[in-house]
Parts: structure tokens; sequence; C-alpha cells
């Protein structure tokens, strides 16, 4: 065995590594499928080649799986449902108006908020949703972006569960806290954007 870049690497346990990412990588849509009522939407499998990703990421295909509303009420559900994966793994769900509330409840009893979308053209719809969730930076409008990808987070020590960091007390006694932060972007839209207001977290 010899060493490279820090890592203890030799061929079998290169190979043994890569079938335990991938099998780790794999295993959260498998749980999602496991959820009644829950589907695969695409992806699901390991991500065709030829690409230049090493092999012990055990990268995967985009992947979605659309698990029921009403299944989110379950906890172990839930629990599986919200688990941070970072990778290309989403859950869908679909909602109509009557089921606002259950949306709403189950976007509180998540345990982070880091971040959230609302798309939709109705300033109604979108106050109701501000007004009924917390999010360090949440995205509102008919251009909201749903890429997950913060502009204005405060990447650093807070102790306030919509922001990222370590949270001791020190570090914000020191340093900052963090706050809410609402981006509202609201048209115009391309000209083949579709209709519908959609809640994503």
């Amino acid at each position: 065995m010899e060493r490279e870049g820090g890592v203890v690497g030799s061929g079998g346990f290169s190979r043994s590594l890569t079938r335990v990412c991938l099998s780790l990588s794999l295993a959260l849509p498998r749980r999602l499928l496991s959820i009644p009522g829950a589907r695969l939407a695409w992806g699901g499998t390991p991500l065709p080649g030829p690409h230049t990703i090493p092999p012990q990421y055990g990268a995967i295909a985009p992947t979605a799986v659309w698990v029921p509303l009403a299944a989110l009420a379950d906890p172990e559900c839930f629990g599986v449902a919200t688990t941070e994966v970072f990778g290309p793994v989403q859950v869908l769900t679909t909602w109509s108006d009557g089921d606002l509330p259950a949306v709403l409840a189950a976007l509180e009893r998540m345990d982070a908020h880091l971040t959230a979308a609302i798309v939709s053209r109705d300033p109604i719809f979108l106050n109701e949703v501000l007004g009924s969730t917390v999010n360090g930076t949440t995205y509102a409008g008919a251009r909201a972006r749903m890429t997950g990808a913060p502009q204005n987070h405060w990447f650093g020590p807070a102790g306030d569960p919509r922001g990222a960091g370590i949270g001791t007390r020190e570090a914000i006694r020191l340093v900052w806290s963090c706050h809410r932060e609402v981006i509202s972007d609201v048209g115009p839209l391309p000209e083949d954007c579709g209709e519908g207001g959609l809640v994503t977290s």
C-alpha cells in the first residue's frame, strides 16, 4: 500500500470504497421508494459513463422520487423524505389549494431552514406562505430561484436554525447571528414559461 496525497490507496481498498460510496449514494432513493405510494420519477441508477467523476464519489444519475403528501404525516416517512444529501436527489410531491396547511406544516417540521423558494404570480399566496414559514433565505415570485443555491447566505458561525455555521455562543457574540432574507423576483417571464405555483424547500 502506498500513500497518495494523504490517502491510503490500494486496488482492493479502492474498489471496496467505490462500492460503498455508490451503495450509500443509492441508499436514499431506495429508502424513499419504501414510503407507501412513492414512485421513481427518474434516475435512481449509477451515473452512466463516460464521465470524469472519480469512482470513489459514488456518482449517481440525477434522481427524483415522488412521495404522496399524505405520507409525510408519518414521522418515519417524513424523516426519510427530508434527509439532506449532497447529491442529485430530490423529493417531489403534488398538492392542491386545500392541502396548503399540510404543506406549510411539513415545511415547518423540517430541521433545516436554510433556503426556500415560492414560485407564484399570486401575491396573496406568496404572502400567506411567507408569513407562515421561517427560512434564512427565501426566493419569492414568478422567477424565484429553485436551485437551492443561496445568494445571500451568511456562511459562518451562527446559532440561528435558519443559518449555517458552528453556532457556539462565543462565535455568535463575536461574529454575527442570522436574519431572514426574502428575495423577490417577479418577472418578466420567458415566453415558454408555464403557469402555476410551486413551493420547494
